[in-house]
Parts: C-alpha cells; sequence; structure tokens
C-alpha cells in the first residue's frame, strides 16, 4: 500500500507540471516568438522575362533580389528601408518591416511597380510615386458548388467573325454576324425538359459547332441559418446549391453540327451512359476531330472519346478502368499532341501513376513513359518540339522520403530520363518562361532549406543562391520536430509521420499523446518542407504537456495504388490499423510516450475520423475534438464522396456513417460546428449529436455563430486545447482571460 501511495504522489506532481498557466503562456510566446525567424528562405519566386526575383525574410525584415541567370548575377532589387520610410510617410501608416504589404510586384526598367493601400506605386531611383488609385473591377464571389446554367448565354461568334451561334427557345441557331434575317435553326427538338447547352464551341475553321443536347437532373439545396449578422439585428437565411452523393446529375449528349453540308452528327447514348461529368471538347486545329473525355458515374471507368467531324465517326481512344476508382480529381493528366497526333496520359493501371504515350487516331499505346515502384506526381511541361517532359515525381531516389518531390525530364519514347533534383529532401521548382532554367527550394521538416539556380537540361546547379538560417529561431525554445517511420499494419509497407515535442521536454516524464488526423484520399498530409508549425497550432499544443504526432496511413495518396486503395468504399477505416502502430511502435522506443492516454483531433474528412476514433477504436483512442465533420458521406458534396465511396449508394456508406455508429461512442468527445459552414452540411453534425442523445451517450459540443468550414477559430482552439489539458492530462484548465472558466 504504501508503495501505490508514492507511487500515486508522483503521478501527481508529474501531471501538475503539465497543462498550468506558465504552459499556456509558454505555447502563445512560441507561437509569437518563432515569427520571422527563420531567415533567407524564399517567400516567394517570380520569373519576369529572363530574370527572376524573391524575398527572404531577414532580422532587419523583409529583403528583395533579382538575379541574371545568364550572368550569374545576384542583386538586391531595392532598399526596403527607403520604401518603407516613404510608403508610411505616403499613406500615414506603419507599416510591418517583416510583412509590407506589397502585391503584384513587378521589375520595371531599374526599379519596381506594386499595388498597396488601395493604389499603385512604382519605386525607382530610391524614389516612391504615386500612380493612382486601383481600378480593377471586382469579381462577385463564386460558391464553389453553384450549378451553372446552361440554358442561356451570349451569342458565341465563329472564328472567322461571320457568324454567331446561340440559343434560342431550347435549340440551337445560327445567323450572319451583319444579317439578322439570316437566322437558321441547326436543331428543332430542344425543350425545357431537354435543352440545348449554351455552352457553345465552334471549329477553328468556322464550319462547325459543338454542343450538348441536356437532360437535367436533379437540385438540392443547403439552407443555412445566419444566427448574428453584423449588419442587422434579425437573423439571415442563406442557400447554397449543394448535391450530394446518389442525386441525379445532369445527363449530356454532344452533337456537331456541320454548317455547309447541314448534317447533325450525335454521340450514342450508349457510349456515354450514367454520366458523371463530360468535358468541353477539344478541337484539332484543322477541325478534322474533336476530344471529349466521359467520367462515367462512379468514377471507375474514365473515357477520351474522338469524333470526326467529316462522318460522324466515333472512336474510344483511351478507356481507362479500375475495380476501385480511377483518381480523376487529383491523377488525371491528358496532353494533346496534334502535329504527331499523339496523347500523353497519365494511369495508375500498373499499380503506381506513371505517363503512357497513345495513338490519338487508332487508341493504341504506342509506348509507356514512366515506369516503376514510384509516382508521377505532376507534368510541368510537355514541349512537343523537343518530345520530352518536365515532371515531378516521388518515391524513385533509394533510401529517401517516398514523398518528397524530386524533378526529372524525359523523351516521349521513355529514353533519355533525366535527374534534375536528388538531394535528399523536398524540392520545389520554379521555372523560367522559356524551361531553361528554375529555381529549386529544398530541404526537410527536419532541415532547414537551401535555395540554388539550376539549369532545367541537366539539373546542374549554377548557382547558391540562399542557405536558410535558422538560430534565431532555435534560440526561442522551438524543438524541431522528428520524422519517424515504421511499418504499417501489413508489416512490410513504410508509414510516415512526425513526432512534436514541447519546448520543456523532460524524458523523465510521462507525455500524453495526441494526433492530429487528416486522411482525405485525395492527397497526403505530414509536411514535408521545413515549417515552423503545421495546420492546427500542433507546436503550441505540445506546450501543454503533450506529444503531438501526424502521420499518413494507407488510404491516402501519392504512393501505390494498392496503398490507395484502402480507402475504396471503406472511409471509416482513416488508416487506423496503420496509425495505432505508429503510435505503439514508437512508444516503445521513447517511453515516455503513454500511449495510455491518446487523444486525437481534425477537421472536415478528420472530423469525421477524430470521432471515428471513438467509435472504433475506444480502446486506444480516449479523447476525441471533431471539428467540422462529414460524419455520414451521404450528407456531404457529391464530388469528393462519391469518388471515394463509389455509386450506386449502398449499405456500405452506411457502415463508414459515424450516426450509424454513435451508439458505440466511449471516451470524452468534442464536436465543433460553424454554422455557416457551407462546405460540409452541418446537419451532419447535428445527426450525430441526435444519434449520440438517443443512445444516451455524454457529448461537448461548441457551436460558433457566422464562422463557416474551420477548426473553429481562436476560440475553438482555446477550448479544443483545454479538453485535452482536462481530459488526458487530468487537470482543470487554468482560467481565460476576463476570467471566464472552462466548463466541467
Amino acid at each position: 500500500m504504501k508503495i501505490k501511495t508514492i507511487l500515486f504522489s508522483l503521478l501527481s506532481l508529474q501531471l501538475a507540471a503539465q497543462g498550468t498557466v506558465a504552459d499556456y503562456k509558454r505555447a502563445d510566446y512560441i507561437k509569437e516568438s518563432t515569427k520571422y525567424k527563420v531567415y533567407h528562405e524564399p517567400l516567394h519566386v517570380q520569373w519576369q522575362g529572363s530574370q527572376v526575383w524573391y524575398k527572404v525574410q531577414t532580422a532587419e525584415g523583409e529583403a528583395f533580389y533579382k538575379v541574371d541567370p545568364a550572368s550569374k548575377k545576384k542583386e538586391t532589387l531595392f532598399s526596403t528601408s527607403s520604401l518603407i520610410t516613404q510608403l508610411e510617410n505616403a499613406v500615414h501608416q506603419k507599416v510591418n518591416k517583416h510583412e509590407i504589404p506589397l502585391e503584384n510586384l513587378k521589375m520595371e526598367g531599374e526599379g519596381v511597380s506594386f499595388e498597396a493601400f488601395g493604389k499603385t506605386w512604382s519605386f525607382t531611383d530610391n524614389q516612391l510615386t504615386d500612380k493612382g488609385n486601383i481600378n480593377a473591377p471586382q469579381r462577385p464571389e463564386r460558391y464553389w458548388g453553384s450549378l451553372r446554367d446552361e440554358r442561356e448565354g451570349n451569342p458565341i461568334p465563329s472564328p472567322d467573325k461571320k457568324w454567331k451561334a446561340y440559343i434560342k427557345n431550347s435549340n440551337v441557331y445560327i445567323s450572319k454576324v451583319d444579317d439578322p434575317k439570316s437566322e437558321k435553326a441547326l436543331s428543332f427538338d430542344g425543350s425545357p425538359g431537354e435543352y440545348y447547352s449554351a455552352f457553345l464551341s465552334w471549329s477553328p475553321d468556322s464550319k462547325y459547332i459543338y454542343s450538348t443536347r441536356i437532360r437535367p437532373g436533379g437540385k438540392r439545396v443547403l439552407t443555412l441559418i445566419e444566427s448574428s449578422p453584423s449588419d442587422q439585428l434579425q437573423p439571415k437565411l442563406h442557400t447554397r446549391d449543394y448535391l450530394k452523393p446518389g442525386d441525379a446529375l445532369n445527363q449530356k449528349y454532344p452533337v456537331v453540327f456541320d454548317i455547309e453540308k447541314n448534317k447533325t452528327y450525335e454521340v450514342s447514348p450508349e457510349l456515354i451512359a450514367n454520366q458523371y461529368s463530360l468535358s468541353f471538347p477539344q478541337w484539332r486545329a484543322d477541325s478534322k476531330a474533336l476530344l471529349f473525355e466521359y467520367n462515367q458515374r462512379g468514377h471507375q471507368n474514365y473515357h477520351v472519346l474522338r469524333l470526326d467531324t467529316e462522318n460522324g465517326k466515333v472512336t474510344e481512344v483511351i478507356k481507362e478502368s479500375s475495380p476501385t476508382f480511377f483518381h480523376y480529381s487529383g491523377k488525371k493528366f491528358l496532353h494533346y499532341a496534334q502535329k504527331t497526333e499523339e496523347l500523353i496520359w497519365m494511369s495508375e493501371r500498373d499499380g503506381w501513376n506513371h505517363l503512357y504515350l497513345y495513338d490519338a487516331k487508332s487508341g493504341k499505346v504506342k509506348n509507356q513513359i514512366t515506369k516503376g515502384k514510384w509516382v508521377v506526381r505532376k507534368v510541368i511541361k510537355v514541349d512537343e518540339a523537343s518530345r520530352r517532359i518536365i515532371f515531378e515525381g516521388s518515391g524513385r531516389e533509394k533510401g529517401q522520403d517516398p514523398y518528397f518531390i524530386q524533378y526529372y525530364s524525359v523523351s516521349f519514347d521513355g529514353s533519355d530520363f533525366r535527374v534534375l533534383t536528388n538531394e535528399n529532401g523536398n524540392h520545389r521548382a520554379t521555372f523560367s518562361p522559356d524551361f531553361n532554367y528554375f529555381v529549386d527550394i529544398w530541404g526537410r521538416l527536419d532541415q532547414a532549406p537551401e535555395t540554388v539556380l539550376r539549369s532545367t537540361a541537366d539539373g546542374k546547379i549554377l548557382m547558391h543562391l540562399e542557405r536558410a538560417d535558422i538560430k534565431d529561431l532555435l534560440k526561442t525554445g522551438w524543438v524541431m520536430p522528428e520524422v519517424f517511420v515504421t511499418t504499417g499494419r501489413d508489416d512490410s509497407t513504410d508509414i510516415w509521420g512526425m513526432i512534436i515535442r514541447p519546448s520543456n521536454f523532460d524524458p523523465k516524464k510521462k507525455y500524453p499523446v495526441i494526433e492530429y488526423i487528416y486522411a482525405g484520399p485525395h492527397d497526403s498530409f505530414v509536411p514535408k518542407n521545413f515549417v515552423t508549425d503545421s495546420r492546427g497550432d500542433l507546436h503550441q499544443l505540445a506546450e501543454l504537456g503533450f506529444i503531438v504526432v501526424q502521420i499518413d496511413g494507407m488510404g491516402t495518396s501519392n504512393r501505390s495504388k494498392a496503398f490507395h486503395d484502402v480507402c475504396w468504399k471503406n472511409l471509416k477505416d482513416s488508416g487506423f490499423p496503420d496509425r495505432m502502430k505508429w503510435i505503439k511502435t514508437a512508444a516503445k522506443k521513447y517511453h515516455y510516450m503513454d500511449i495510455s492516454r491518446v487523444g486525437i483531433f481534425g477537421n472536415s474528412a478528420g472530423g469525421q475520423s477524430s470521432a471515428g476514433a471513438l467509435l472504433h477504436h475506444p480502446d486506444f483512442y480516449k479523447v476525441a475534438v471533431s471539428s467540422s465533420g462529414c460524419h455520414d458521406n451521404r450528407m456531404d458534396k457529391i464530388w469528393w464522396n462519391e469518388q471515394w465511396m463509389g455509386y450506386p449508394i449502398g449499405p456500405h456508406y452506411e457502415e463508414s456513417s459515424n450516426v450509424t455508429h454513435a451508439h458505440k461512442l466511449q471516451g470524452k468527445l468534442l464536436l465543433i460546428l460553424g454554422e455557416m459552414d457551407d462546405n460540409v452540411d452541418p446537419s451532419s453534425t447535428f445527426q450525430l449529436i441526435n444519434g449520440i442523445i438517443k443512445a444516451n451517450k455524454w457529448v461537448d459540443f461548441l457551436f460558433v455563430p457566422g464562422m463557416g468550414h474551420s477548426l473553429g477559430g481562436d476560440y475553438g482552439e482555446h477550448r479544443r486545447r483545454d479538453f485535452f489539458v482536462k481530459h488526458l492530462i487530468g487537470v482543470d484548465p487554468p482560467l481565460w482571460e476576463g476570467h471566464i472558466k472552462t466548463a466541467p
């Protein structure tokens, strides 16, 4: 009994040293003190003609440099101290030397022009000149989900300027530009129930017009109530177009009108059945054919079709099929080399994301351009003249983090593969307009970046431009994250993540573990560049007495197709078997990680996952904070959820729903929601709460008036920290400023 009492007393003292007022103050200090402390890392790189300029942070403030690759000369772009003094005198406002508000900066002769404080300025020969107010037209903001009405639109002139095409009475008409009486109907079967699209496309020779006959689908409206608007007392009602999985979609039937021969060519509906989408056409320069892309509902079949305008023949040039999904929203790439009638296409058909060369007439693969157990991340440039491709790839360089981006070039036939970068770090390149040079910034999460100027021909370093200085950053007490890797659920695939410790870390103490999760299959998320923080103020959270981790588990992107497919019709998996194994392995190495006290938080898809952790893995995860969660994939936007969960809607949607499993809730859960969230339907969170209430379980809820899709803002961040301190460390959080006390 005496031994147990001593152990309990020691544990109490240990816990008392975490989650204190001093810890909260240090967390705020870390955030503020680390600002502007990474010196000489380019924050903006902009090519202008044959020269490039960029800005860096220095101890004295921002500095701007320009580089001439031809002469290998680097010089200061202008005197920032002089510009700040003159700008402050002109606008009668203080200017932060670390955040000089220069927009649209351009080199002009020996000086620069820019926009600031609502005006355009020039700064030449150390003299600031006011060039007048900015009169740029303000474009109305467009909601991302707004449906475009294709029934009406402005007349579309032909390339030769002789004709105009337009919609009238739901049909396609043309008339000569200078002769309204020449009006002629090209279609007659349009009606309000099945109308022709006003998004018309002329062939380059002005002899053909492309349109689609549309059978309209359904419409769904998301309704939001803004309880506390700033401009009136009474609440406001807001609506958004918001299609959800399973909703009926417009079906489009392509039609080509031959004006000279008075013929009409239609694409057989069987070739484009059950569409998710059809792309706008891409015409051959000689107008003999056009290409368009067809994404079948469910995203398992994606086709590129060719229509010959001389006879209306439709050829299936590319047919991409997958038993799971074709990642159209993140890995689709198509380049049409018209002179040689070739297509460059991106596909994961061999299990890895690579490039293929197609014959655009026959639809046959001429050759696979890239191959191997690594992935193409992004095509930068297709040079038809030299028949070369510049692209980003990852996972090719042995012994490196497989997510690190490197740059390569290769010939169309797959030969003459050139490695443009290979240093052990994540590379970010900005290419000159002629693609002869590029500025390369490379580093790692645990290594400050270097910046060099390279030749695109062979990757040779021409100039060393910058080496980041982090001495002042480290003086603040900020602790560099650790990159940690171990195998996942299959005991063979590497799972990569990071570990963040507090600045007053003591290996003799025991620390609860908090995982920041985002498992969205559209990308990977653990930072690879040198950053002083990640989303969610992870370093600040660690200061309160936690070890904070972030992991990319199976089901996320940028690895093999098999790695990615884990998410298919199974978003509730969220890579948890990999994540839990990763944390357990880390805890075996670092005994101060107390995995009897593991918390988790995330936003949006991460909100779904973090709440799901307490539903499906309560033996491991004890406390969760979930913000803006899409807790049922049937409630969320159509494009994201059908991409991973498929179509038609089936019982697998219900199986992945947090609402379905609400009765299983164990542990402590805080839900955060903004009332104006128009990214994820707020009712998704309310339905989860309803399920928890019906199960007679306890849940904490923070509803933020006026806030959109977010982690909860500053207030939500404070509540999240308090929640973890109370339920993982076991102490009552300190009083807030203004004597606001955390709710019990």
